[in-house]
């Protein structure tokens, strides 16, 4: 039989009888855009709270900031299920280093630990790109910025997720003072969170995975504080 059939009819059998194999995908981008921005004694974190995939929207009301401390904030956007994965695995880690402390961790420990984390996956990752956002041992904010392998660095102010190319020009040019000539501004918690408004409701206007609402937490040395200020939901 099959010995005697011409070559191509033998090819045309062999793909025919060969197991069929799929590409498998456990990453899903669900949008949504994060902010941090640090003071001289407090940090403002920001997310949006729309969570998406493709053109559906599956959830108006995602939050993408975690309070992991009194003194320190997660903020995260990517895909959705990663997030609650290694927001879990952080919180079971402060867990147990409070047991064996019997006291918080501090901001600067909790940056580093994330980094580790997100390193220990790297060779398939977290899809989730965050910044924390904390008060530092003398009390100054401070905010880390990671990739999806935990490589991070410590700056004033940062931007995650899909708005990032929108929000990102304006921090630098508002906060971080870039190629501009006139004198540094130093910033108040209130004038922060209104400027973070503004810089939202900007990205909103241009980018379909931000919208809907977005949720504002101060990080002071008295504790953090939460706001949601409304964004348009079409």
């Amino acid at each position: 039989g099959a010995v005697n059939m011409p070559l191509d009819q033998l090819s045309v059998d062999a793909v025919k009888t060969t197991p069929f194999e799929r590409r498998f995908n456990p990453y899903d981008f669900n949008g949504g855009t994060t902010v941090a921005i640090a003071g001289d004694d407090f940090v403002v974190c920001a997310g949006c709270t729309r969570m998406s995939t493709g053109y559906e929207i599956q959830s108006r009301n995602q939050s993408k900031l975690f309070a992991l401390t009194d003194q320190t904030v997660l903020t995260a956007a990517g895909c959705m299920s990663d997030v609650t994965t290694l927001r879990r695995m952080l919180g079971a880690r402060l867990t147990q280093y409070e047991h064996s402390h019997a006291a918080a961790m501090s901001s600067s420990a909790v940056a580093q630990l994330l980094s580790v984390t997100l390193y220990y996956r790297r060779f398939f990752p977290y899809y989730a790109f965050c910044m924390i956002g904390g008060l530092d041992e003398e009390g100054r904010g401070a905010v880390y910025g990671y990739d999806a392998v935990g490589s991070f660095k410590r700056d004033d102010y940062g931007c995650m997720g899909s708005g990032q190319n929108y929000i990102m020009p304006i921090l630098d040019n508002l906060i971080g003072h870039k190629n501009r000539l006139d004198e540094k501004k130093s910033f108040t918690a209130e004038e922060v969170v209104a400027i973070v408004k503004e810089i939202f409701v900007i990205a909103t206007e241009r980018d379909i995975y931000t919208g809907d609402s977005v949720e504002i937490k101060v990080i002071r040395k008295s504790g953090i504080s939460t706001e949601v200020f409304p964004l348009k939901h079409d």
